[in-house]
């Protein structure tokens, strides 16, 4: 696949050459072609400040991250984006990963240049999407497979991907990928996770919610102790008990095993709820996520948005050997067309941290944010306070942004 994925440009250049090989005239045709390219641009600044007891000194980190592209209309069934990615560092007293600047905490915001997405789709067989390249993958609720975009430099996939709708209400969706391109950059020696990899994410919308059934087989390289045979289903539902007033909830269980190159003998399970209330604005949430842990692995979900779960101060971006129990409350309010704004956001945040194994207090975490948008820009303030118990060590990080997409 990575030898098939160095000859896609060659393979989209024949294509568009094919397309408009029958033009009359050069000048006319570049004319046509320049209305059916969408262009994709994406900038975020962001500041992210952190304070970490046992560490000597604070990390500030200010980066601009951007993005620029295009995407093509569909011609013949086919459908071309490109897009590059660039990451800069504008403050760097932090540890990114790679810069040895271990006296600071880590902000994985390394200074990156790269090929962000470059992929073919076609939609010639009917009620069929194959995209072939270097492209996002995000399913369900980004617990297991997702791009990672908090990061500012995106996780994506170097993948074969088929996406079927033939029945109604059913999607099937199956991946063959053999690349992992990390948020922590090319020039980091666990950017790049290689392998041959399977997932399979099958979901059916019912009047009653939707089901789906899924099967991710990970084989790393570079990471052995991750390559796991996760099996699981999952349920997500709403309802509305009267005008404006809704529920909703959702319940995912999922087994995991120990797979090919994985020298570890493990077997851990999955198990998460939540129920959600909104009303007039205001939204209240109440979960329980359960990783398990059997003394010498935690569950392992190495290609989710890690930062959404568990709290956003990241103390637990690897499960512990013991799992954990978190257990959580938030409170928001959003209201639209306030003053300048198009929209306001607020929600508070609270997580109860224990291990699934021996029940260990590990700590708690309050988060806190504040999300405004007006047209194409947006703009938060958000906080994370993380207390220790017997797991970590006291962390605060506060976050500074502004964004503007295309």
């Amino acid at each position: 696949m990575r030898d098939q994925f160095r000859l896609l440009p060659l393979a989209l250049l024949a294509i568009l050459t094919s397309h408009w090989a029958n033009a009359e005239e050069e000048v006319n045709t570049a004319a046509k072609a320049l209305p059916a390219i969408k262009p994709l641009a994406d900038l975020r600044l962001r500041s992210e400040s952190v304070d970490q007891e046992g560490l000597p000194e604070n990390a500030s980190a200010l980066t601009l991250r951007g993005r620029l592209g295009f995407e093509t209309r569909e011609a013949r069934g086919f459908k071309l984006l490109a897009e590059a990615e660039l990451l800069w560092p504008l403050q760097d007293d932090y540890n990114d990963t790679i810069n040895g600047k271990t006296q600071f905490p880590v902000v994985s915001d390394p200074e990156a240049y790269e090929v962000n997405r470059l992929q073919i789709a076609n939609t010639s067989i009917p009620d069929t999407t194959v995209v072939l390249g270097r492209q996002r993958i995000s399913y369900d609720d980004q617990r297991f497979i997702d791009n990672v975009a908090w990061r500012q430099n995106e996780q994506t996939f170097d993948a074969l991907r088929l996406t079927n709708k033939s029945v109604t209400g059913l999607t099937i969706d199956l991946v063959y990928l053999d690349q992992v391109n990390r948020v922590v950059g090319p020039d980091s020696p666990v950017g790049r996770y290689t392998g041959d990899n399977y997932l399979a994410n099958v979901a059916y919308d019912t009047p009653i919610g939707k089901f789906t059934g899924f099967a991710y087989l990970l084989e790393f390289e570079q990471a052995a102790n991750d390559s796991t045979a996760t099996f699981g289903a999952r349920y997500v539902g709403q309802y509305e008990l009267a005008p404006g007033v809704k529920l909703a909830g959702f319940i995912t269980y999922a087994d995991q095993e120990d797979r090919a190159n994985n020298p570890l003998d493990t077997s851990t399970e999955y198990l998460a709820a939540e129920l959600a209330g909104t009303m007039k604005g205001w939204n209240a949430t109440a979960g329980i996520e359960v990783l398990g842990g059997d003394g010498v692995r935690g569950f392992s979900t190495p290609l989710a948005t890690l930062h959404k779960f568990q709290g956003w101060a990241d103390k637990f971006l690897t499960t512990p050997v013991n799992g954990i129990d978190d257990r959580y409350v938030a409170l928001g309010y959003g209201k639209k067309g306030l003053g300048l704004v198009d929209s306001l956001s607020a929600s508070v945040v609270y997580h109860d941290f224990r291990s699934e194994r021996q029940a260990l207090d590990y700590g708690s975490e309050v988060d806190l944010l504040l999300l405004a948008r007006w047209q194409r820009l947006t703009g938060l303030l958000k906080y994370a306070d993380y207390s220790a118990d017997t797991f970590a060590t006291d962390t605060e990080k506060f976050w500074v942004q502004l964004e503007f997409q295309y």
